[in-house]
């Protein structure tokens, strides 16, 4: 006997706990299932996916202690206040981490139950499709259990990329799950790969007070940003002492009990080796539709594990859609949130939305990065002509009064219309000015538009507002 739903959901991470409580909202009978990946101590699966168990949630908690930790060392002294030298209990800092973790997994699975969604516990598979009385059915078994739904969300995420030939043992050898679970600061660390969690575990590392070398195969460092803030951000970080070497490509690595050697040749084609007590994969992720069973069904896979999917996160299948990590686009939680309640809503007739031109970027590193919109590498490719406003922290005086004034606001708009294109930050609390970038953009704004909204002072977001001005050349306080 079957269990049928509305909605299933397979995948309890950003994209599809957000899907699976959307669509309960609009009256479907949903179930989300999930595999046993983030277990719980009892063997009972944690939600939140990636993202909330080994990823978004707990690097951000390192981060915050960590930097509380550098604060304390090195900029309480400055203000007056004496402490002394701190230490790091780094079991506790590990455990206070873990504890979030399970404060947020366990009020997910509160929100299932407020929201009357089904959570159904194992590995969800295809078994056939069938001719239902009015629309096709999906029959897939999650589990021991046969489920039957009209409509299929696949939000399996993703899985971090291995360096062939390296077993990741998480104890010498880390991905992203054992970067956050490291048990002592080691006095040398290796990194490979300077994108977002490699710079983010890096920058705890270091704070702590480990040697932190990042090797980077690509020849120009945060390619993805825009120039200026990739510049400012170099130099930070070098000022920081991460060690940040791009254009390299990995030889051969040794592990041994106590540490691993690596083998490298840099930018210039000269062989190079480093030595360290811990090393952490981070090289990128890829799509996770191991044992999905796609293939029974005809679901349509491209070269690099991505499902295909339209722009409105459609498979090739009837009833059949795929969101997150899964699909082509960024790996960000948020993007996946977006694509979630767009399908949900979709399925409900509704004008489900997703605008991928206005989804945000941050690294939130010290300083933190973020970004929404073209940068102007990309606006002279394609040869649209821009005018620019670029803010430095420094003539702000709250970023003054934190002690924090590295870093900028650059605003970047049409010459002719002067509708913003792209808004781009470094700098204290840069995660949470980008959402006023993101609005703007959102709403269709121009420069002006952000420019004669009055903005409290003092604050950072003055900055924005400042360099929103510089759009036309009339800052007030620069």
């Amino acid at each position: 006997m079957s269990k049928q739903f509305d909605v299933l959901v397979v995948g309890g991470g950003p994209a599809g706990y957000v899907a699976a409580i959307r669509a309960a909202q609009l009256g479907f009978s949903v179930a989300c299932c999930e595999s046993n990946a983030y277990a719980d101590p009892k063997g009972e699966p944690r939600l939140g996916g990636t993202c909330l168990n080994v990823g978004c949630i707990p690097s951000k908690a390192l981060l915050h202690t960590s930097h509380l930790f550098e604060e304390a060392g090195h900029s309480f002294a400055e203000q007056g206040i004496c402490v002394g030298a701190p230490n790091i209990d780094v079991s506790r800092m590990i455990g206070r981490k873990n504890g979030i973790v399970k404060q947020l997994t366990s009020g997910i699975k509160a929100l299932f139950k407020k929201n009357k969604v089904t959570l159904l516990a194992g590995h969800a598979a295809f078994v056939e499709r069938k001719a239902g009385a009015s629309s096709e059915v999906w029959q897939m078994r999650v589990g021991e259990t046969l489920v039957e739904a009209r409509q299929v969300i696949l939000a399996t995420g993703s899985k971090a990329r291995h360096l062939p030939g390296v077993p990741v043992d998480n104890e010498i050898v880390c991905d992203n799950v054992g970067a956050l679970d490291i048990d002592a600061v080691p006095k040398r660390l290796a990194v490979i790969g300077a994108g977002v969690i490699g710079l983010e575990m890096g920058s705890v590392w270091r704070r702590l007070g480990s040697d932190v070398t990042l090797l980077e195969a690509l020849p120009e460092f945060l390619s993805l940003a825009d120039l200026d803030v990739a510049k400012e951000a170099a130099k930070v970080f070098a000022r920081q002492g991460l060690k940040i070497v791009t254009g390299v490509t990995i030889g051969e690595v040794r592990v041994s009990p106590t540490g691993v050697s690596l083998d490298y040749t840099d930018k210039d084609g000269n062989p190079q080796k480093l030595d360290a007590d811990r090393l952490i994969v981070s090289i990128g992720r890829v799509p996770n539709t191991d044992g999905l069973g796609g293939e029974k069904v005809g679901l349509q896979i491209n070269a690099r594990g991505q499902i295909e999917v339209d722009a409105h996160c459609r498979t090739n299948l009837p009833g059949v859609w795929a969101i997150g990590d899964v699909v082509a686009g960024p790996m960000l939680a948020h993007k996946a949130m977006e694509e979630g309640v767009m399908v949900a809503e979709l399925i409900a007739g509704q004008a489900g939305h997703c605008n991928f031109e206005t989804i945000p970027w941050v690294i939130y590193t010290s300083p933190e990065i973020a970004w929404v919109g073209r940068t102007e590498q990309q606006l002279k490719a394609d040869g649209i002509a821009y005018k620019a406003g670029k803010i430095p922290f420094a003539a702000n005086g709250r970023a003054l009064g934190m002690g924090d004034p590295t870093g900028f606001v650059k605003v970047l708009a049409c010459a002719t219309t002067d509708r913003i294109l792209g808004v781009h930050i470094i700098g204290a609390n840069a995660s949470e000015l980008i959402s006023e970038g993101v609005v703007g953009m959102e709403f269709g704004a121009a420069a002006e538009d952000l420019a004669r909204i009055c903005h409290a002072h003092p604050t950072l977001s003055e900055v924005v507002h400042e360099a929103a001005l510089a759009c036309d050349k009339r800052p007030l306080h620069f």
